[in-house]
């Protein structure tokens, strides 16, 4: 007959080793996985204003009313409209956001999008 041991010992050596594999591959990939944004910095001052008259400026204010050139629209119309006012431009102009600082940071970044997907690579956010 068999003999059982009435305490037997856990062997948790394979276990260990998987573990360390697994935390081996994770240093390994994990600072791989990296998202980059390329961004192009401007060269100059702060303290220099803008006063180009090539670049074109785009207002939001407080009651989200979106201002350019000398015409209002909302947040609903501005998207086409400022597509077909700019088809003709020069996408490599300077264009400004300016926004009122009472309002939420979302419709900002909206503004932004409108126009980095109409094609303008040099969008700005001003600051007063």
């Amino acid at each position: 007959m068999y003999a059982w041991d009435d305490d037997p010992d856990l062997n948790i050596t394979p276990l260990i080793d998987v573990m360390l594999v697994l935390m081996a591959i994770f240093m390994i990939t994990i600072p791989v996985m990296q998202y980059q944004e390329q961004i192009e910095l401007p060269d100059g001052s702060q303290s220099i204003k803008v006063s180009d008259k090539k670049t074109l400026l785009v207002e939001i204010d407080k009651e989200l009313n979106i201002h350019y050139q000398n015409e209002v629209y909302t947040l609903e119309t501005f998207p086409d409209s400022f597509r077909l006012k700019t088809s003709d431009l020069n996408k490599e102009q300077a264009i400004f956001i300016n926004a009122d600082k009472t309002i939420a940071y979302e419709n900002v970044i909206y503004l932004l999008k409108i126009v980095k997907q109409s094609g303008f690579k040099k969008a700005s956010l001003l600051t007063l």
